[in-house]
């Protein structure tokens, strides 16, 4: 397949122009980064958060008048898959200490913790343990772990910036503290870092950082991560239960107002079922999968804000929905791997973004909102995006990675992103000799439930962890900070949950009278829809396909 001639004629554009690009790299001449007074104008002028109907104020629930996007308005704004007066209460079929709803990084690190306080656990996932963002995740985990050169201080500096000063303070302290830890336990349950021959960590520069401490296992960070948290997981299985293709549709509360369990669907056997449990953790990741302004996402397919709706109806509200990550680089060519991430890293690694002339437009290191605006400023305002073929009226940009090669070493592409110099091979694109088109992808919900450090949130026995939760990245979250984050609040909410458990006692009588009086809400507010959330799977093909898919018009068979 490869690049179309006519793209290989564009390339010639880029040849040209980049042995003066590796010479001034080479000589530490970087181009001039934006003003924040040029931030704050590129933002609002092509940032898609931005734009006219990006935004719409709910009209129900803890955070009603909140502008967010209109997808994660539509999610609010449904009724629940479990009609409250159908629900069979008594019948629990499963029972346990603590319920972990995700089987993501966030999740398992969540179980690890509250197993090892003596806690029984399950854990309810959509899809197969480890089918998660954190898969996905390639460039790496930051973390101060260089001594002299950096600090907890750097690192909170460079978080708090990245997010526009908008963070809740508490919890970018909390992350930036615990790092340095959650790297130490993550190594020593076995995680693979990349290290120099003297064993110390290899780190590099991450956009919008002062220091070098984004630590990497290749271009496959989290899918690392991953195998490292659910190895440890299947060793402690008489203590962890992992239910697959189990989403949660519906929390459970009990008559002291605590939340004590939730319903869950077996996508297999079309069955309802209930666990009861003396603390939930809440940690379903993402939702790339709504496709916010009909954007393409880096996310996994079952990637559809689940723990979002489920927990604004039970009352937690939700902050910094109204900023969406839009991951500068996503793969637009070939379409088969349409956006698909390509990490930060390489452009850490020395790549620069060019247009097509060749020509370099923005410094490849500033945070992802920026450059998503600069590239998007590139493809319309200023008309020298490449032509996407096959796709009239769609753009992208260059993302020169051969100079990586140029200013490293041969054959430094392939060992340091074996994940997309393979898979790019596989469509006859060698990204050590050809940049790579690409254009902003959905990629990271910046906001979400609210909650405090230690993963609790107001609601008695209900805690969130990871993506799920929002206000430590404020309006955007910097390269790195993903992992770490669902490391340190998997963590600690782990702990939370465990400790919660142990001192609860016994669950009282189990409830769902919360979705009721959400349903009333919803009523009195004038909304009357047949639209149904969780969406739990994408909500793609033909129409009347959908009708008999889990998406937002289907509920499941009640057995």
């Amino acid at each position: 397949m490869g690049y179309t001639p006519d793209l290989m004629e564009l390339i010639k554009k880029v040849d040209k122009t980049r042995p003066a690009r590796v010479e001034r790299k080479k000589a530490g001449i970087e181009f001039q980064a934006l003003t924040l007074d040029e931030r704050r104008d590129r933002l609002e002028k092509y940032h898609p958060d931005f734009r006219p109907d990006a935004l719409r104020e709910l009209r129900v629930g803890p955070s009603k008048g909140y502008a967010l996007a209109q997808e994660f308005a539509d999610a609010f704004e449904s009724r629940s898959r479990v009609d409250p007066d159908s629900i069979h209460l008594e019948e629990v079929h499963y029972e346990t200490d603590v319920l972990v709803i995700g089987g993501g990084g966030a999740g398992t690190a969540a179980a690890l913790i509250a197993q090892e306080l003596g806690a029984k656990v399950i854990i309810a996932t959509k899809l197969r343990h480890g089918d998660a963002n954190t898969m996905m995740a390639e460039g790496g985990m930051q973390a101060a772990t260089k001594g002299w050169k950096d600090s907890p201080y750097y690192h909170y500096l460079d978080v708090m910036g990245g997010g526009h000063f908008e963070n809740d303070p508490e919890l970018v302290k909390t992350m930036v503290t615990e790092a340095p830890k959650a790297i130490g336990w993550l190594e020593q349950l076995g995680c693979m870092f990349n290290k120099r021959p003297d064993g110390k960590l290899f780190t590099l520069h991450g956009a919008g950082t002062c220091r070098k401490r984004m630590h990497y296992a290749g271009d496959m960070t989290g899918a690392e991560i991953m195998r490292t948290l659910r190895d440890e997981t299947r060793n402690r299985i008489k203590d962890i239960g992992v239910l697959e293709f189990s989403p949660a549709v519906e929390l459970l509360m009990d008559d002291n107002g605590m939340c004590s369990g939730a319903v869950l669907y077996n996508l297999e056997t079309e069955e309802y079922f209930l666990v009861k449990a003396k603390a939930v953790v809440m940690a379903t990741g993402g939702s790339g999968r709504l496709h916010v302004q009909k954007f393409m996402t880096t996310n996994h397919y079952g990637a559809t804000g689940d723990g979002l709706v489920m927990g604004y109806r039970l009352g937690v509200g939700v902050r910094f929905l109204h900023a969406t990550q839009y991951h500068p680089t996503g793969a637009v060519f070939p379409e088969q791997a349409e956006g698909l991430l390509i990490t930060e890293k390489v452009r850490g690694a020395g790549a620069n973004l060019v247009n097509i002339d060749g020509e370099q437009f923005v410094f490849e290191r500033e945070p992802r909102d920026i450059e998503s605006a600069s590239i998007i400023r590139e493809c319309t305002k200023v008309g020298k995006g490449v032509p996407v073929p096959g796709q009239p009226g769609k753009f992208g940009v260059w993302l020169d990675s051969p100079m990586i090669d140029l200013l490293e070493g041969e054959g430094t592409v392939e060992r340091e992103f074996p994940a997309k110099y393979i898979l790019f091979k596989r469509y006859e694109i060698d990204i050590s000799k050809v940049p790579m088109l690409i254009y902003p992808t959905l990629h990271y919900q910046n906001g979400g439930l609210a909650y405090e450090s230690d993963g609790s949130t107001v609601v008695p026995g209900f805690y969130a962890a990871g993506e799920v939760g929002g206000g430590v990245h404020g309006a955007n979250r910097l390269m790195g900070n993903s992992l770490l984050d669902i490391t340190v609040f998997g963590r600690l909410a782990g702990e939370s949950a465990g400790k919660f458990a142990r001192e609860r006692g016994d669950v009282g009588k189990l409830s769902v009278d919360h979705v009721r009086k959400y349903h009333k809400e919803l009523e009195e507010a004038g909304i009357d829809t047949d639209r149904v959330s969780p969406m739990v799977l994408p909500d793609y093909g033909n129409p009347e396909v959908r009708k008999r898919q889990w998406t937002t018009t289907y509920v499941g068979t009640l057995r």
